[in-house]
């Protein structure tokens, strides 16, 4: 029986070690696609976009107009460091407060937003993996130990 719980022990770690890297990148792409696609939608028709958040997306306290400009911002400058691994906490806490305001104010009980919402959820507590800058940047700065002689 040991015998065969240390070979389901090293096949968890060699699925952890080997498919979770792919798998957070795939999930961080996927995410980020959803809400660049947005933000490209809103940008392509400024007028409609005004438009919306106007009479449609009615997001309490901030005025229509600066509600459109920080939700292009955020949908175009959020998905770019999640695909990037740039910062994917950060991104990916930002597009969760986003999708919650989204699901909250303007289109309530969408199934839709509760994945959106999980999955940058799970970014932001798992973070983006290998596969990404974030993890090369604290290579690259992290203390080296000193050797004494």
């Amino acid at each position: 029986m040991d015998a065969l719980m240390q070979r389901l022990n090293h096949l968890a770690l060699l699925i952890d070690q080997w498919l979770r890297p792919p798998a957070l990148l795939a999930v961080r792409l996927f995410i980020a696609w959803v809400f660049f696609k947005s933000g490209l939608l809103k940008l392509s028709d400024w007028s409609s976009t005004l438009f919306l958040f106007q009479y449609e997306y009615s997001v309490p306290i901030l005025p229509h107009t600066l509600a459109a400009y920080l939700a292009v911002i955020a949908e175009l400058a959020f998905p770019v460091m999640l695909a990037l691994g740039l910062g994917s906490r950060l991104a990916a806490l930002g597009l969760l407060g986003m999708t919650l305001v989204i699901e909250l104010f303007v289109y309530p009980n969408t199934t839709e937003h509760y994945y959106w919402m999980s999955i940058l959820g799970m970014l932001a507590v798992v973070g983006p993996g290998l596969l990404s800058l974030d993890q090369g940047l604290n290579r690259f700065f992290r203390p080296q130990p000193q050797v004494s002689y």
